[in-house]
């Protein structure tokens, strides 16, 4: 119910009040004069003041109505703005107004419950995001050791053979490459806001780009003994910011593996229409139960809250993948069933596609 509806019922509802009320009175006036008339033998009034008083009455009656009227009216405002002082305060009860006002009521009630909800959710996003701060200056601390450790061991141990040598530089680089990993998490929770970013488009074959992103990562491939299938029609055309949606696959590929069983195969394949091209992430996990698939976009959720220097991420990821999605005027969406998650993602193909779909949304 918007603003003017609700101004129109209360307003209405004021009028039906003042109505009665003007009703009753002039009921009573009339009542009274037949009264007299019926009696008026037996009254030791005059014709003339008889008439005089209930001339009197008559045209008092509307003036004392509006009074009271008015006086009810200013209560209702007293106490409209009295309520409205404890809007903000969630440990508040719900606000009862006078009858008159109930559109009000409802109204400030749910503003009062969005304001609420929008406090909790921000309040528990703030408790993830220092949770995730501390639990990243933990993880930093042991790739540091290691690499600390195993330099002392090159610079001291002056006869150590190549195989060690090259063991230990490996270790090291692994690392390194880990510690590398951390310190973007960190740059991601501190620059969390793509609300003002601008985009750089270009023309890409995405063909090219997901066979270029999945030659990367083999060395994640192999570490579980993952395969890939990839099945898109050829020749691809996407314009896009390369460079972000880059980053989109590279998210969707990491969380993929992160939660792939070993000796599995991760699928994508895609559905091209003439303004939209459809791209699937499949792989084979353990099924993402429901109240946790609602939230796997949301920033600094993690599904796997268990530490893991390994595979844990910030929560930002997938969070961040669905931002930029919808900055090209996409949409992203997850599944999940029988042990197989899929992540779909929906963009326009070009330039005018894209407007088409800003007028529709």
């Amino acid at each position: 119910m918007n603003e003017k509806q609700i101004k129109k019922r209360i307003t209405k509802r004021m009028l039906q009040r003042f109505l009665i009320s003007l009703l009753i009175s002039f009921t009573l006036i009339f009542g009274a004069a037949l009264f007299f008339i019926w009696f008026y033998p037996y009254l030791p009034f005059s014709n003339y003041n008889l008439f005089k008083l209930g001339f009197i009455a008559f045209a008092a009656s509307p003036f004392l109505i509006v009074c009271i009227q008015w006086k009810q009216l200013i209560s209702y405002l007293s106490s409209l703005a009295a309520r409205l002082e404890s809007i903000d305060n969630p440990d508040t009860q719900k606000i009862v107004l006078p009858s008159v006002l109930k559109e009000a009521e409802d109204q400030i009630n749910q503003i009062k419950s969005s304001i609420k909800e929008k406090d909790n959710i921000a309040r528990q996003a703030e408790q993830r995001k220092n949770d995730l701060v501390v639990y990243l200056a933990h993880d930093l601390k042991t790739p540091i050791s290691s690499i600390i450790g195993y330099l002392t061991l090159l610079r001291d141990e002056k006869q150590i053979s190549h195989e060690m040598h090259d063991r230990y530089i490996q270790v090291t680089l692994k690392n390194a490459e880990r510690l590398d990993e951390l310190i973007n998490e960190f740059f991601d929770i501190t620059r969390f806001n793509l609300a003002h970013v601008s985009l750089n488009y270009s023309t890409v074959h995405l063909n090219r780009m997901l066979e270029q992103m999945l030659f990367e990562f083999h060395p994640l491939l192999s570490g579980k003994n993952l395969t890939y299938r990839l099945d898109l029609p050829s020749e691809i055309e996407l314009t896009c910011d390369v460079d972000k949606m880059q980053r989109v696959f590279d998210n969707l590929l990491r969380n993929a593996v992160y939660y792939s069983f070993d000796h599995s195969e991760i699928q994508i394949h895609a559905n091209l229409s003439d303004s939209t091209v459809k791209l699937y992430f499949m792989n084979s996990g353990y099924t993402i139960p429901p109240e946790k698939l609602g939230r796997i976009f949301e920033q600094f959720y993690r599904l796997d809250s268990s530490r893991s220097t390994q595979y844990g991420g910030a929560g930002l990821g997938l969070a961040i993948a669905k931002q930029i999605v919808e900055l090209h005027h996409g949409r992203i969406s997850a599944s999940s069933s029988d042990n197989q998650i899929c992540f779909s993602i929906e963009l326009p193909r070009s330039q005018e596609n894209r407007k088409k779909s800003r007028i529709e949304k």
